[in-house]
């Protein structure tokens, strides 16, 4: 009999006996290789989680008991058993199931979870919630990917060992990120989990405790404690969670269906906030996964049977991702220059800061899943003379603004911001669109602000902002490839706050754009016989080039602002200000990403849903002409 095909929601799960939920793991994991094969995702997260998952929703009350998942890309197993299981094979598509668990799609998902690090403090608050309010259900968050390494982990767990609460933290360790963990925290979990001595005879222990009654008794606090009493003796130091007052449990097999139940079961309705530390594989289950759990955290399609990864359809060679063209360039410029360090919060493989890692590992620092902290220490070294390239997510950046304020933009400091992934990313949705950094960041004094148009004009933003007295230098850039074949050019200065004329026109129209979108609008321009349109590159936010805003002030009736960012403070923002600023009346049209949060989808399918792409443009510029000429 195929159990998961019984299961619809929890409460079907939790009819089945203890024994049979083995079976149900791999019948899960079964279906999530083979789901992800053709319809990709985050694969090796969500497949470290199947048990964990299987005992939560068996042991927990769900949806009146309310489980908080951390960075939801392990959370795909929890979307299957909360009756989402026929729609799957949607999820990340537009209009199918959202790529992290959302509260508008199911009850069973408690909040948002696109970024790490926020399950306790969230988790913590509905604790709190929950007592104020005389109610009985139980709390738990599930913490893990190395969401233990951001600040706001730290932050939480600080307020949970001083604020009244019942609730239970769930730490998923599997030593990774997205790649390897680092820092203090990572070691700490790892002597934990390796103490040999101590586990070897915590498991002797156990079986005889078992077999006595005593340790599932009505006395089973106090043993559970006298446990961690007994750890703390052999391997002769306290543990930190402990001295947070925070009961701990573990670490334990995160493997084992059938003993995970039994340990949520003794320890759920313990008094006061507790910890179970579990121990998981990443990739669990698939062998290519377990072997090279970085390269399978989202791997595209691939052979469920064979794991042999399958390349695109498409014949050719391909330009380099921008990612990749940064990576390379900064290893280039890295190699002139000593000062320059390269700094990313948890992504060296994302945004291919590894290729220079991998060179000079000691001028690059992963610093773990920790976006302010990452600026912070960007602005530590730029203030002894070093050239940080600070290379962030651009939806991750929001996460560091007082940071960039505070500690960056304040001192004038020579450093470098590097946004990767700005714009409409794809199937991650709202997320981790790059939307908001060029609105956030524009009303920041001394910063400098760029978009490229292609790689090449990365590389040479990226050795512009390299040479000295440049100040906090930000350079965005979108995920995914590029548009040019033969994209190492010569690295050449570009002055600062100017732009190009990419086109000169002689009708009514001129379009200014920002960034690779720019693209889109040539394309839209050429295309459109009704005007001769012109079309400027403005390669700045900030400062804007004062030479092109007289120019095309003075010489066209109308103007089209196009970015990939949000239309509200962005470039049409900043556009319009000048254009009242010197008292000029010109109409001005902007063409950006509306003002509400974008779903998910491909790229293409997105630019054409928010109005951006290539046809939308050209029907704007169609449209604007034929009115110019009753």
């Amino acid at each position: 009999m195929n159990l998961l095909e019984t299961i619809t929601y929890p409460a079907d799960l939790r009819q089945l006996p203890l024994e049979s939920l083995p079976q149900l793991c791999d019948e899960l994991r079964t279906f999530l290789i083979h789901e992800l094969a053709d319809n990709p995702g985050h694969f090796a997260s969500s497949l470290g989680t199947v048990e964990l998952t299987v005992a939560l929703h068996y042991v927990f009350d769900t949806p009146n008991d309310r489980i908080v998942w951390d960075v939801g890309h392990q959370a795909y197993c929890h979307k299957i058993l909360t009756g989402r299981r026929a729609r799957f094979h949607t999820n990340r598509k537009l209009g199918g199931l959202k790529p992290f668990p959302s509260p508008e799609e199911s009850e069973y998902d408690t909040c948002t979870c696109g970024h790490a690090s926020n399950s306790i403090s969230i988790a913590l608050g509905m604790a709190v919630a929950t007592r104020q309010q005389g109610d009985s259900h139980h709390v738990v968050a599930v913490i893990g990917d190395g969401s233990m390494t951001g600040g706001l982990a730290f932050e939480g767990l600080n307020n949970v060992s001083s604020t009244p609460n019942d609730m239970l933290i769930i730490l998923n360790d599997n030593d990774m990120s997205i790649d390897r963990s680092v820092g203090g925290m990572g070691e700490y979990l790892h002597k934990l989990h390796t103490s040999s001595f101590y586990n070897g005879l915590r498991y002797k222990a156990s079986k005889v405790l078992y077999r006595w009654h005593i340790l599932n008794d009505d006395r089973k606090g106090r043993v559970l404690r006298f446990n961690n009493a007994i750890k703390s003796l052999l391997t002769n130091q306290r543990n930190m969670f402990e001295g947070l007052n925070i009961r701990y449990f573990g670490p334990e097999d995160g493997h084992n269906v059938v003993e995970l139940v039994r340990t949520l079961q003794r320890i759920k309705d313990l008094k006061g906030p507790k910890m179970l530390h579990l121990h998981t594989i990443k990739g669990k289950g698939f062998e290519p996964a377990e072997r090279n759990a970085t390269l399978w955290h989202a791997p595209g399609r691939f052979d469920p049977e064979t794991g042999e990864r399958l390349k695109s359809t498409t014949s050719g060679p391909q330009p380099l991702r921008y990612q990749d063209v940064f990576g390379e360039t900064i290893l280039e410029l890295a190699r002139r220059n000593p000062r320059i360090v390269g700094v990313t919060p948890a992504m060296p493989s994302g945004c291919s800061l590894s290729i220079m890692m991998n060179e000079m590992p000691e001028r690059t620092f992963d610093v773990g899943i920790a976006e302010g902290h990452a600026v912070t220490f960007s602005a530590g070294l730029a203030r002894e003379g070093m050239l940080p390239f600070c290379n962030i997510y651009s939806s991750f950046s929001q996460r560091a603004y007082d940071n960039i304020i505070h500690d960056v933009a304040i001192s004038g400091l020579d450093m470098v911001l590097c946004l990767d992934r700005a714009g409409l990313v794809g199937e991650d949705g709202a997320t981790h669109h790059g939307a908001f950094d060029l609105a956030f960041l524009r009303p920041i004094p001394n910063l400098t602000i760029a978009s490229p148009m292609d790689e090449a004009e990365l590389r040479r933003l990226m050795y512009t902002a390299q040479l000295p007295h440049k100040g906090p230098f930000v350079i965005r850039y979108p995920r995914g490839r590029g548009i040019l074949s033969d994209w190492r050019c010569p690295l050449e200065e570009v002055p600062v706050g100017r732009g190009r004329r990419l086109r000169d026109g002689q009708g009514a129209t001129a379009v200014l754009s920002l960034g690779p979108i720019g693209n889109e609008a040539a394309e839209a321009i050429r295309e459109c016989a009704a005007e001769d349109v012109a079309h400027y590159d403005m390669r700045f936010l900030k400062p804007l080039d004062e030479q092109i805003m007289q120019e095309v002030s003075s010489r066209y009736r109308r103007i089209i602002t196009i970015e990939d960012g949000v239309t509200t403070g962005g470039l049409g923002s900043a556009v319009l200000e000048w254009l009242s600023d010197h008292q000029c009346q010109i109409e001005v049209v902007r063409m950006g990403l509306p003002d509400r949060f974008v779903e998910h989808g491909t790229p293409a399918e997105l630019y054409h849903l928010v109005g951006i792409d290539k046809e939308a443009i050209l029907r704007v510029l169609t449209h604007h002409s034929s009115s110019s000429h009753p």
